[in-house]
């Protein structure tokens, strides 16, 4: 796994998410897979998700599989 902290990675989120960005995921490549994170919390931890795993996951998203 790469070391790269997530401070230096190019995070970015979706536009749709609007200015208030209350409950945002932020996206960033990180080497040859995936970064995710809270857009609330700039420090803390980060998802490290493989290209498949990343699509698996939006494809649960999008289907409704994965709403609470």
């Amino acid at each position: 796994m790469d070391t790269q902290s997530s401070s230096t990675l190019v995070w970015r989120k979706s536009g749709r998410s609007g200015t208030q960005g209350s409950a945002c995921v932020e996206i960033a490549a990180f080497g040859p897979a995936i970064a995710a994170r809270d857009s609330k919390d700039l420090d803390g931890p980060f998802l490290y998700l493989t290209v498949p795993a990343w699509k698996v996951l939006l494809a649960d998203v999008k289907s409704g599989r994965l709403d609470l």
